[in-house]
């Protein structure tokens, strides 16, 4: 009787134990996921923080005395090189052309990237004299898993004009590929113009005009 009466206890006991084991379990996985989410977050980059270095850099090669000293094509090379370490022209070059990108060879995506590149590099060489010691302010970030938004104020003397930089995250680095000035999307303009030409004379048609547009502002270069 003894032996059957003990039962009940045991049995307490031993439900108690799986409680007590489920309950930790359960703490300890709420611990896990907790840690490694807020670990994931924390290894995140802040784009500002990775942004606002680049900009002083670019600003100072701007502001460099010597940079207006050597050649127009010179001061173009010199700032391409510079704005590279945060400017994705590849992501640029599959964005302007759309749908277009997919149906290219890696030769042929490698080449227009290096086009688009050249097409920009010369087709803002001449912003470099109207830099006059313009202050960068950054004003606000958004971010979005691996895109974010980093928005700015471009102050002169007697205006600040907003400039937002749409990037994406490459490993640990944020990557511009889009430059809002006022609210007009730089690669939105050229997706316009290029969106045209594709659907007219396709896509040899546009390195061809691609081509002779670079060809024409590097003769200009070479005449200042």
């Amino acid at each position: 009787m003894k032996k059957s009466g003990s039962l009940p206890g045991a049995w307490c006991f031993m439900q108690c134990q799986k409680k007590s084991q489920s309950f930790i379990v359960s703490l300890l996985f709420t611990f896990i996921v907790v840690f490694f989410a807020h670990s994931a977050v924390c290894a995140t980059p802040d784009p500002t923080e990775q942004f606002r270095p680049f900009l002083e850099k670019v600003t100072k090669t701007l502001a460099d005395p010597g940079l207006k000293a050597i050649p127009k094509k010179d001061q173009s090379q010199r700032i391409i090189n510079v704005v590279r370490e945060h400017f994705d022209f590849r992501e640029m070059s599959k964005r302007v052309i759309g749908q277009q990108w997919r149906s290219l060879s890696e030769k042929e995506q490698g080449e227009f990237e290096t086009l688009f590149t050249q097409l920009l590099q010369y087709a803002y060489v001449g912003k470099i004299d109207e830099y006059s010691g313009q202050q960068v302010q950054f004003t606000q970030q958004r971010i979005k898993g691996e895109r974010a938004e980093v928005q700015t104020l471009l102050v002169d003397k007697d205006k600040s004009i907003p400039i937002s930089y749409i990037m994406l995250l490459r490993g640990n680095q944020w990557m511009a590929y889009d430059v809002v000035v006022e609210g007009v999307s730089l690669i939105r303009n050229y997706m316009e113009q290029f969106t045209e030409i594709l659907r007219k004379d396709g896509y040899p048609g546009l390195v061809k005009q691609v081509e002779e547009k670079i060809a024409e502002l590097e003769k200009n270069i070479k005449k200042t």
